[in-house]
């Protein structure tokens, strides 16, 4: 909010003033020339700059290689190389049109809209209305801001609201471009639409645009909508992007094609694609509640012999393969109910690859224009139109909420973006389930030992309790965990793409150990402190009597009478109490409450569950009723054939699985709450441990239970049946703990005889009181 506030207070630049009054008061025709002039000038401002910066790049580049081949490792080639980088920046930066002038509207329009500011110099609220009136023209406007990667809902939302304003709301098919950079998607859509994304300044498409494409009359009668919405975006796999270009490709490439009724698909380099798409396809089985049904066509670019590609039936069946392949494992790693990639996304690899001839005929710059090209790209246009007069489209209040449904979704389902492919996420999902395994015999040999020196702590035999004690009697353990560890990364199948999570993990098990070894001191520490504090408390109480004794006696001659009035032996009392406690309890660390619902939180994400899921569940409350479902079903995945014979024996009365998934609820719950209850939790307080050990057992439990079944229980069952498990134990705990306190805490134990020790200070009182008055 703090920021929107000082985008407010800026935002009335002399630019943008001169830009959006130009654009208010100029007729419409007029107005196109002068978003033209702009554009032109605003290029060639930009030529200049970018002209000379790549010269000194080109320069620094120079430099640094000479360094490199002279094998320098000076700190010359560190400078330089952070110089180059700089200048690379900088190239990044400079590039300058007029979708930054827009986004600049729409960061202005959504800083006060959040704000609720009205501003004196600034007519923010008619902005959406100017860029509708531009986008109704024909002018592409952005959809995601290309350099922050962000859709502003906001000033889209409100942009689109006017567009429905001016023409009703209009049904439009939405045709979207997914590609890798410099792959010719533009061009392909300014070709095939006559349409004006940027492709010239040296500049690359960056984010996402959209740009309404008006039917014409004659075609109107074979298609069922009035507008077509082209999505351009930018090209996947740039460079500039650095480290975060697999989040953001990913995300990119989900949003656009879960907004398009087609998307058209321009193939380069095959696996660089069909590895995103794998992501894309596994983000849309993670995001259920976004009601989508993609189609997409294949465009295969720079062809050189299209009538030989087209035969190239083998080719096709390898793609086909390949996306199956993919949407299988996807399915696997989600538990989702998909066989091939069609079952996710709409695709006949008979009818939907295509191929086009190359742009140019030989090498740029000499070379003249291909005319094969055009005429591929009239073919492509042939199956857009063909696929389209199938489909009704949709309104553009439904493309809006497209929008913020999908934004909202993806903004959630973060975890899967940052991957390459399908492979990795499984692969990762595995080296996870691993490392709980690894954890819970660290976890679990240090229980015994906290067991054994609370024993000893106990019967007198321990007054301290050594770190290097601790680190000593794991180290067996450890050193067999580290082994584990190495022969998985080593050995296992996927030992290549384990390989980059590899030295993050050896760091993760390594503070593991060191944060349980110092839990576990911090923890006995306590203990054998409360035990010397609970033995002082014995040792000083007769001294404390006699103090409540002194206390009475004085207070019996300086009151005489009024030595019986509530108010003030209460005051007293507390006086002398308070001083008493912080006496006792100077430098005694209290016994802490427990969080058990952020344990629960942490077992679950160590189990592999991500949190957004957990989150679901916990909110839905659906978890408390599990056991009185009448009807799994809803809790059951599995292929379409199995599936139907399950809902076929529900359906005739046959509840032989239903009970066995109760009888497995049932068995998880009574298991675990004995083994809890057998823990001394009363006696020696709470550990998270405990919790683990029957997250454990449940998981165990559910496996041996699916392993003897035709089908599986999706994840959301598994979350919920543990979560159960936990609430059932909760108030148990709960309850142990409150008696671990009120033995062992000292403050817990003196404020529970506080009323004991007041009821004698007021006989003492009474009686001081008459010997006073006798006396």
């Amino acid at each position: 909010m703090n920021i929107r506030q000082k985008q407010c207070a800026a935002s009335c630049s002399k630019l943008m003033q001169l830009f959006t009054g130009s654009l208010s008061s100029l007729p419409p025709t007029v107005r196109e020339y002068f978003l033209k002039w702009t554009q032109i000038f605003i290029d060639a401002l930009s030529t200049d700059d970018v002209s000379s910066i790549l010269q000194s790049y080109d320069k620094k580049w120079s430099e640094v290689l000479a360094l490199k081949n002279k094998r320098d490792k000076s700190d010359l080639l560190l400078r330089k190389q952070t110089e180059l980088e700089y200048i690379s920046k900088k190239l990044q930066s400079v590039t300058f049109g007029l979708e930054h002038i827009f986004r600049e509207m729409g960061q202005i329009y959504e800083a006060h809209k959040t704000t609720h500011r009205e501003s004196r110099h600034t007519d923010w609220s008619k902005y959406p209305e100017l860029a509708a009136q531009l986008m109704i023209s024909g002018h592409p406007m952005e959809l995601m801001d290309g350099d922050a990667g962000h859709v502003p809902l906001t000033w889209i939302s409100s942009l689109l609201e006017e567009v429905i304003n001016k023409l009703g709301d209009q049904r439009v098919f939405v045709l979207s471009v997914l590609g890798l950079q410099s792959s010719g998607k533009s061009t392909m859509l300014n070709t095939m639409f006559g349409l004006q994304f940027a492709v010239s300044a040296g500049r690359c498409t960056k984010g996402a645009f959209m740009q309404l494409l008006k039917v014409s009359e004659e075609m109107k009668k074979d298609l069922k909508f009035d507008y077509v919405l082209v999505v351009d975006t930018e090209g996947l796999r740039a460079l500039e992007l650095g480290g975060s270009i697999l989040h953001h490709d990913n995300e990119l490439a989900t949003l656009v094609v879960g907004l398009g009724n087609l998307t058209l698909i321009n193939i380069f380099g095959e696996n660089e694609i069909q590895d995103i798409l794998q992501i894309v396809v596994q983000a849309f089985m993670r995001m259920e509640e976004v009601q989508l049904s993609p189609s997409c066509v294949f465009v295969h670019q720079n062809v050189t012999d299209v009538a030989g590609a087209e035969k190239n039936m083998d080719g096709k069946r390898r793609l086909q393969e390949k996306l199956d392949q993919m949407a299988k494992l996807a399915a696997k790693e989600e538990v989702y109910d998909a066989e091939r990639f069609s079952d996710v996304i709409e695709f006949d690899v008979q009818k939907d690859v295509k191929y086009c001839a190359q742009l140019w005929e030989g090498s740029p710059p000499m070379a003249p224009p291909n005319p094969g090209y055009s005429e591929s790209i009239q073919e492509v246009k042939n199956t857009i139109l063909s696929k389209a007069s199938k489909s009704a489209g949709i309104t553009l209040s439904q493309f809006k909420s497209n929008i913020q449904d999908l934004w909202t979704a993806l903004l959630t389902e973060s975890f899967v973006f940052s991957f390459k492919n399908t492979l990795e996420i499984s692969v990762y999902g595995k080296l996870e389930v691993q490392y709980g395994n690894w954890t819970w015999s660290l976890r679990s040999i240090m229980l015994t030992i906290e067991n054994q020196l609370h024993n000893r702590i106990e019967n007198g035999k321990l007054h301290e309790v050594e770190q290097t004690y601790l680190f000593k009697e794991t180290s067996k353990t450890y050193e067999e965990v580290r082994k584990e560890m190495t022969k998985y990364f080593e050995d296992d199948k996927d030992r290549e793409i384990l390989a980059q999570w590899r030295g993050r993990f050896e760091i993760d098990i390594e503070e593991f150990l060191n944060n349980q070894v110092k839990m576990v001191k911090i923890k006995l520490d306590g203990v054998i402190q409360q035990k010397k504090a609970c033995k002082k408390l014995d040792e000083k109480k007769s001294e404390f009597e006699n103090k409540l004794l002194q206390k009475s006696k004085e207070l019996a001659h300086k009151l005489k009478d009024k030595a019986k009035d509530e108010e003030e032996l209460q005051r007293q009392f507390r006086s002398v109490w308070s001083g008493w406690v912080a006496e006792l309890t100077a430098r005694i660390k209290p016994v802490e409450d427990i969080n058990l619902e952020k344990d629960q939180l942490m077992i679950l994400q160590e189990l592999g569950f991500e949190p957004t899921l957990i989150d679901e569940c916990k909110r839905s409350g659906r978890y408390k009723k599990i056991y009185d479902v009448g009807d799994y079903s809803v809790y059951v995945i599995s292929n379409h054939r199995v599936t139907s014979f399950f809902q076929k024996h529900i359906s005739s009365g046959f509840f032989h699985e239903q009970h066995q998934i109760r009888s497995l609820i049932d068995q998880a719950e009574n298991e675990s709450l004995s083994a809890i209850k057998n823990k001394p939790v009363a006696a020696r307080g709470y550990t998270p441990a405990y919790l683990h050990e029957m997250a454990n057992h449940v998981r165990e439990k559910v496996q041996k239970f699916l392993s003897e079944r035709k089908y599986t229980l999706n994840k959301e069952f598994k979350v919920d049946l543990l979560l159960y498990v936990f609430y059932k134990a909760e108030s148990w705990i709960q309850e142990s703990h409150k008696k671990f306190k009120m033995n062992n805490d000292p403050i817990t134990y003196l404020e529970s005889k506080k009323t004991q020790f007041y009821t004698v200070f007021k006989s003492f009182c009474k009686e001081n009181s008459s010997a006073v008055v006798l006396g």
